[in-house]
């Protein structure tokens, strides 16, 4: 396995095109293989968010049902929703912020409510702070994962900076690395964050099928399904244009009618 080498958090905004602004990478495939890189070492040992209107009442309220999907990821609604909406998200990732600030909020109201339509959200982790954050959300089990990734999201202006700004040693041992992953988890303020010990948050940090299953995500993510950035959606299995909740909301719509 290739080895990962030391580089800042957070990524950069591709050219701008003809379409929604959305996180891309020049080289999302190294990024993806080098993220990778950290799961393969760790494993190899023992803005404003609009208010949405007010629902009608329902039978059932799917906006508290979280189950796990096959693959290892989250989905939030009635899992068997005539609307599937698949969200490829980073936790590093600026456009999944305001995803998650101003689309998230109003499906759960909505359409999720009433159990219209699901929202899985896999990990397409690309570099250590991603996968720090994804490690400290997930450990959460079901009833307390989109509330720590929405915490995670609304503060990442404060925390990517400090996890950028961090100099964390690479090495080359599982040991090394998961020091590597707790200092670059603590010095960015990601327990304090979602309300962890610091003794809950190495406990996160080392959970290895938590790590088998970001690692199975992000493989899937940049390796098989080839996305090339962060968010990338897809309704009813059909990947789908545009990045934002603005694009994405019209698309949901048609695919309920």
């Amino acid at each position: 396995m290739p080895r990962l080498a030391g580089r800042r958090a957070g990524g950069q905004h591709r050219h701008a095109r003809r379409r929604p602004a959305r996180h891309r990478h020049g080289r999302a495939g190294d990024r993806a293989v080098k993220a990778l890189a950290i799961l393969a070492v760790l494993l190899a040992t023992p803005g404003v968010a609009a208010t949405p209107a007010r629902p009608a009442a329902v039978a059932h309220d799917w906006s508290a049902t979280v189950t796990r999907a096959p693959g290892g990821a989250y989905v939030l609604g009635n899992p068997t929703a005539r609307v599937r909406v698949v969200e490829y998200a980073s936790l590093t990732c600026s456009h999944c912020a305001a995803f998650a600030a101003e689309g998230l909020p109003a499906l759960r109201a909505d359409t999720i409510r009433r159990g219209l339509v699901s929202l899985e959200l896999r990990h397409a982790v690309r570099d250590r702070a991603d996968l720090a954050a994804s490690l400290i959300a997930r450990c959460a089990g079901p009833k307390g994962y989109f509330g720590r990734v929405e915490k995670i999201f609304a503060a990442q202006a404060q925390w990517l900076p400090r996890a950028a700004a961090l100099d964390v040693d690479d090495a080359d041992t599982p040991a090394a690395r998961q020091a590597a992953l707790l200092a670059t988890a603590s010095g960015a303020g990601l327990p304090a964050i979602v309300g962890l010990s610091p003794a809950a948050a190495a406990a996160c940090i080392g959970n290895r099928a938590e790590q088998g299953a970001l690692a199975a995500m992000t493989a899937e993510a940049w390796g098989t399904r080839k996305i090339t950035g962060t968010p990338t959606f897809l309704i009813n299995d059909r990947a789908v244009e545009g990045a934002s909740w603005m694009t994405l909301s019209p698309q949901i719509a048609a695919a309920l009618r």
